[in-house]
């Protein structure tokens, strides 16, 4: 997605810690634009800091002084960059507001990444507390929904850079990235967790656990966030795909395992479900048992891979983004 009207802001909005400020600094210099701080310009505006105000006033009344401010700058502001407080999206008028103030880019960040750049902090109550890191998970489990909601574009800063960081939005607002990482669902099925135990000779020496870090540096390379599920249950598994209807799931990479010679319901499942899906079996299933030669899933997926190994997920994966991208 490019962002390509002219003097549109640039609003960053994230938990403490995320790099709203230092990030904004960067960008500023980077795109040659002015940055404006809303928690400074409620500190101005009243004559009195943040502190004061929760302590004179309470938090709804600063939760006001917020959505007043946001109303200002909606009808005012134009190609600027704009950094909100981290509990300003929490308000439903506010993430409206914000929408309508800019390109609205969260930046995500992980709690022990919070954690350890607000090592230092004696400040925040939240961070001299008996539990800091619970304080922030409970927090973070909360807050994250509602800055992903809000957002037109998600940035996983913990293992990046200010420069990198900074970069990214800059590539965003010229179209050189997808908005949003595509959602992706990897379901496996019976006996997967086994891998590197069962049929050696058949599946492969890797286990599972490889596995998923093999489809989680694929996600990191090509931009999408991939879920990875496993169960041996059918049940479970026909819940997991009834779930991707609702969950905004862009596309399903299935290895049903044995399900995927018998499983109607599975089928039935797949067919509900109008996303990209591919079907992917490790070992090559047309050279093994009569049996295996079947499969009454595949007809419900876009493509069937197979006899690829461990790859053929990752060769899957970039069937699906081939044709969302």
């Amino acid at each position: 997605m490019k962002d390509n009207k002219k003097g549109r802001n640039i609003v960053l909005i994230g938990f403490m810690g995320s790099g709203k400020t230092t990030v904004g600094l960067k960008l500023s210099y980077l795109l040659r634009r002015a940055i404006e701080d809303t928690d400074k310009l409620i500190v101005k505006k009243e004559g009195r800091t943040i502190k004061e105000i929760f302590a004179d006033d309470g938090e709804e009344y600063f939760r006001g002084c917020e959505t007043e401010l946001l109303r200002e700058l909606c009808g005012k502001e134009k190609n600027k960059i704009i950094s909100v407080g981290g509990g300003t999206p929490l308000r439903k008028e506010n993430r409206e507001l914000l929408k309508k103030l800019g390109l609205v880019v969260y930046l995500r960040t992980m709690p022990d990444t919070v954690c350890y750049r607000l090592r230092r902090d004696t400040v925040r109550p939240l961070m001299v507390s008996d539990d800091p890191r619970g304080n922030v998970e409970r927090m973070l489990e909360e807050r994250g929904p509602i800055y992903e909601e809000c957002a037109d574009v998600i940035i996983d800063t913990d293992h990046l850079t200010i420069e990198q960081i900074a970069q990214k939005i800059k590539d965003y607002t010229e179209g050189k990235h997808p908005a949003k990482k595509v959602s992706l669902l990897v379901i496996n099925g019976p006996n997967l967790n086994f891998l590197g135990i069962r049929e050696k000779a058949v599946y492969g020496t890797q286990d599972y656990e490889y596995l998923l870090e093999l489809i989680n540096q694929k996600g990191r390379t090509c931009g999408a966030e991939i879920k990875v599920f496993q169960s041996n249950h059918e049940g479970a598994i026909i819940d997991r795909i009834q779930k991707a209807y609702f969950d905004g799931t862009q596309g399903i990479v299935i290895n049903p395992g044995a399900y995927t010679h018998y499983s109607y319901a599975i089928r039935d499942a797949l067919s509900s479900i109008e996303v990209p899906k591919v079907e992917v079996h490790i070992s090559d299933i047309t050279q093994r048992e009569e049996f295996r030669k079947v499969s009454v899933t595949a007809p419900a997926c876009d493509k069937q891979i197979y006899g690829q190994g461990l790859d053929g997920y990752l060769q899957a994966i970039d069937f699906i983004m081939n044709g969302i991208l």
